[in-house]
């Protein structure tokens, strides 16, 4: 088996991955040759770069992060990605973060409804499979819903990652198959992404080791308090169309989150209305507000105290939503959000594989 190594240096930057065999015996022949040939190359591009007179662990053994090699399978529930260059320099990131990609043809045709949710339903049933990662987002996820089997998702869970348009999807599996889904950088965010947002994704397909989700990123309070629920939400429009459908989000105990991008004014107040004349908020624990790119997150808040009196807490984090530094959320975990220390800290979650 290999398995990735991760180093940072003492200020918790990533710096850069190699890699490792394990004595575990592959399950067969072609499987080893796939790994000795993968160990070859992240050694020999490392061998490239690293001056001989060092330490190939410039700190301390603190510093290195091992897990193995996870099989990912792209799945594609929204847009196609338009340029080929930025679907290789995605799948190549993924590669050389201690990923096994293991279709990595380039999409070209859109899968009608039906056919994006036989997708998914065929990779929680390979046991070959490990994360299954969306493509991008964009439009039409929740056109999958009907077709998804979530027996079958129940039965095999795995990891399910994406964010934007799979707000549609995140949600709906996590609240019918009691696992958590992952609210998380998709191929098309995953061209250049940065040392923050690889070692989120890291800690969570990990099992979440480090727990306060809030690590390293800037929180500002708006309404304090502490609270403890299920971590619910992802992007406000995808989610509001999703209201008076059999597929909306139980809003009662949880911890929203809700992140949007270019959006107007006038329309993110056109869709918090329609969440408090929904009677949507009643019954939350918090309330966190991503990014909403080309707003101020005040104009936002003050969009739900214009209509409604504030009785939980309410933050705002930055590194929710289409940014660059990108935290990957638990959807379906138990959180306690804590104002006066500005920490999200998962307390309970039912992890696919468990911990990693």
């Amino acid at each position: 088996m290999v398995n990735a190594v991760h180093v940072y240096d003492q200020r918790g930057e990533y710096r850069y991955r190699s890699a490792c065999i394990t004595n575990q015996p592959p399950g067969n022949w072609l499987n080893m040759i796939s790994s000795i040939r993968l160990y070859l190359s992240l050694i020999g591009d490392k061998l490239k770069r690293i001056n001989c007179s060092r330490s190939l662990f410039p700190t301390t053994p603190a510093n290195v992060e091992i897990f193995p090699l996870l099989n990912v399978f792209i799945v594609t529930p929204s847009y196609l990605i338009e340029k080929k260059r930025d679907f290789t320099s995605g799948i190549k990131q993924l590669t050389e973060s201690g990923f096994n990609v293991i279709n990595q043809q380039f999409p070209q045709n859109l899968p009608s409804p039906r056919e994006k949710a036989e997708q998914i339903n065929a990779a929680f049933a390979d046991p070959g499979v490990d994360m299954i990662l969306a493509l991008r987002g964009g439009y039409s996820a929740k056109k999958a819903l009907p077709f998804i089997d979530f027996e079958l998702i129940r039965k095999h869970p795995k990891l399910f990652a994406g964010f934007s348009d799979l707000s549609a999807l995140l949600n709906p599996v996590s609240e019918r198959t009691g696992q958590v889904t992952l609210h998380a950088p998709m191929v098309i965010n995953l061209d250049t992404p940065t040392p923050f947002t690889l070692k989120s994704l890291i800690n969570s397909v990990k099992g979440y080791p480090e727990k306060n989700l809030f690590k390293g990123a800037p929180c500002k309070v708006f309404n304090p308090g502490s609270a403890t629920g299920i971590l619910k939400g992802g992007n406000l429009i995808t989610l509001t169309a999703l209201i008076d459908t059999g597929w909306e989000i139980d809003t009662a105990g949880a911890i929203l989150f809700f992140e949007d991008v270019d959006e107007k004014l006038h329309q993110v107040d056109r869709y918090l209305t329609q969440w408090i004349l929904g009677g949507k908020f009643q019954g939350i624990k918090a309330l966190v507000l991503g990014d909403f790119r080309g707003l101020r997150c005040k104009q936002i808040y003050d969009i739900l105290a214009s209509q409604m009196e504030l009785n939980f807490p309410v933050v705002h984090c930055p590194y929710i939503g289409h940014v660059k530094n990108k935290i990957t959320l638990p959807i379906g975990a138990e959180v306690e959000l804590h104002t006066d220390r500005k920490q999200l800290v998962i307390k309970k979650m039912s992890f696919p594989g468990g911990n990693r």
